[in-house]
């Protein structure tokens, strides 16, 4: 029961993020570019919810995104669904509490999401490749989401060790003689 409150809990944040990325973030854009929040919030999921919620939210959330905003169905799914397994390889290799850390963990989520999507687009839509205004976006996007990510830090880390209690039961097999 705890899980499925979450789940709607998490559900229910996605839908908030999209329409802060739709409205609110349209009017502050840095050069015409809005950060990604999506990044930050599967990468979040699965850092504090584990790989496998993380790989399943975020293909959901890349087929929904794709299905209403994409040229093309799959991409965003994909790179999200990496973005979910790059946070679980995280979650058991590297600490969240460090604003640093999870600083440099959405820069690097943030370009692989970037290079990852852009290059299936060029695979799935056969446009042309024009590297210096991607790199710009990229760059712009990048610096985006960081700034966001230490602003949002206390609250990401406050709900992120609620949804870890949840998901991640502690399983202590003790012995007693």
């Amino acid at each position: 029961m705890k899980k499925a409150i979450t789940i709607i809990v998490l559900i229910i944040s996605f839908l908030i993020l999209y329409f802060l990325q739709v409205n609110f973030f349209s009017w502050f854009t840095i050069a015409g570019i809005k950060p990604n929040l999506f990044i930050i919030f599967v990468l979040f999921i699965s850092l504090f919810a584990g790989m496998k919620i993380g790989i399943s939210f975020g293909i959901l959330i890349g087929l929904f995104l794709d299905i209403i905003i994409g040229k093309s169905i799959g991409a965003s799914a994909i790179m999200f669904g990496v973005i979910g397994l790059i946070g679980g390889y995280f979650d058991k290799n590297f600490s969240k509490e460090s604003r640093l850390t999870i600083m440099l963990m959405v820069i690097g989520s943030t370009c692989i999401f970037e290079i990852g999507n852009y290059l299936l687009q060029i695979i799935q839509l056969s446009i042309y490749i024009e590297i210096l205004p991607f790199i710009r976006t990229l760059l712009i996007e990048t610096l985006y989401n960081a700034i966001l990510t230490i602003i949002l830090y206390p609250i990401m880390q406050k709900l992120g060790y609620k949804i870890e209690d949840t998901f991640k039961e502690q399983k202590i097999l003790t012995r007693y003689f």
